[in-house]
C-alpha cells in the first residue's frame, strides 16, 4: 500500500470531467485539491443527522469550532448523501445497507484522489446488534464475514461472481483499541463483524413482516456466530472493507451495539440511553484523531 488513493479503474483518465452526481460535485465545477487536499481522516455513518452531530463534536475537541457552529453540508445540491468538513477531518453520511455505501464509497474515493489526498484513515462509525455482549458495547472490527461467517464480500460483474477480501487494518484496530483503554469509558472489543443484506431474516429475527423458522433455530444460528468469532451485525462492513482494501486505504469500523441479539430482536432502550450509546463510537473515533494530532 502506498500513501496516495489507488483507483483502480484505467477509464478514469480518459476522462475529460468526472462527475461524482450523488455529492453533486465535479471536477469540472469545484476546485477538490482546494476544498479537500488537507483531508487526513474521514468518517462515514448511515444517518446525516448523526455525521453532522459529529462534525460539530470534532470541531469543538479539535478547537476548530464549537458544538453550536455552522456546518455547511457540502453536498447541500443532492439529498442523497451529507458531507460535512472541518480542518482535516471529513464527515459524510452513506444511508443503510451495502448498496448505498457502495455508491457513496465510489464517489468518496475518486474525490479523495482527485483531490490528492494522502495517508487517509477512513472509519465508519455506526450501530449495530451484539451478540454475547452488554448493549453499550463498542466493537471495533477485526474482520467482516458474511452470514455464513466467511470473511469475504460477494460482488457479481458482468455476469460473473467476484470474491473480494474482508481484512481490516490490524494495526489501526489495535491503536483504536488503545485509545479506548485510555479513554476507560466504556467497555470496547475487538471481533469480527457480521455484514448481511437484510436487517430482519438476514439477520435472523422473529419480528418482521415475513419469520419461517422459530426461536431455537434463531438461536442455535446466533450461537454459531459467535463460536465463529462475530460480535456485532451490521449491514455496511463487507463492502466497505474490500473497496478499502482495493482502493489501498487504512480503514476500520467502530460500531456501538445497541442490544443482544441472544436476548432479544427488538431496540427497546429509551431514546436519551441510545443517544448515549451512538455518541460512544464518536468519542472513541475523536479521541483517536485528537491523539494522531497530538492533541491529547
Amino acid at each position: 500500500r502506498g500513501n496516495a488513493i489507488h483507483l483502480c479503474n484505467p477509464h478514469l483518465e480518459k476522462m475529460k470531467e468526472d462527475i461524482l452526481y450523488h455529492f453533486a460535485l465535479g471536477t469540472g465545477t469545484h476546485d477538490f485539491p482546494a476544498l479537500f487536499g488537507d483531508v487526513k481522516f474521514v468518517c462515514v455513518g448511515g444517518s446525516p443527522s448523526r455525521m453532522k452531530a459529529f462534525i460539530a463534536y470534532i470541531a469543538e475537541e479539535l478547537g476548530l469550532g464549537s458544538q453550536d457552529g455552522d456546518y455547511p453540508n457540502i453536498c447541500a445540491g443532492t439529498d442523497r448523501y451529507a458531507m460535512y468538513k472541518v480542518g482535516p477531518v471529513l464527515s459524510v453520511s452513506h444511508g443503510m445497507g451495502i448498496p448505498s455505501i457502495s455508491i457513496m464509497l465510489h464517489e468518496l474515493i475518486k474525490l479523495l484522489y482527485h483531490a490528492k489526498c494522502s495517508n487517509i484513515t477512513l472509519i465508519r462509525i455506526g450501530t449495530s446488534g451484539g451478540i454475547g455482549l452488554e448493549p453499550g458495547s463498542v466493537v471495533i472490527t477485526r474482520q467482516s464475514v458474511d452470514a455464513t461467517f466467511k470473511p469475504q464480500f460477494e460482488q457479481v460483474v458482468l455476469g460473473k461472481t467476484i470474491i473480494r477480501s474482508t481484512n481490516l487494518d490490524e494495526e489501526l484496530a489495535k491503536e483504536l483499541m488503545q485509545c479506548s483503554k485510555e479513554i476507560n469509558e466504556f467497555n470496547t472489543v475487538i471481533g469480527n463483524t457480521m455484514c448481511t443484506l437484510d436487517f430482519y431474516e438476514g439477520q435472523g429475527r422473529l419480528d418482521g413482516a415475513i419469520c419461517l423458522y422459530n426461536e431455537e433455530e434463531k438461536l442455535q444460528y446466533l450461537k454459531a456466530a459467535y463460536d465463529s468469532g462475530v460480535r456485532n451485525i451490521e449491514m455496511e462492513s463487507s463492502v466497505f472493507a474490500a473497496m478499502c482494501n482495493l482502493s489501498g486505504v487504512r480503514a476500520a469500523v467502530v460500531c456501538v451495539t445497541l442490544l443482544n441479539r441472544l436476548e432479544g430482536d427488538q431496540i427497546s432502550s429509551s431514546h436519551d440511553i441510545l443517544v448515549e450509546y451512538q455518541q460512544r463510537p464518536q468519542k472513541l473515533v475523536g479521541y483517536f484523531i485528537k491523539k494522531s494530532l497530538g492533541k491529547v
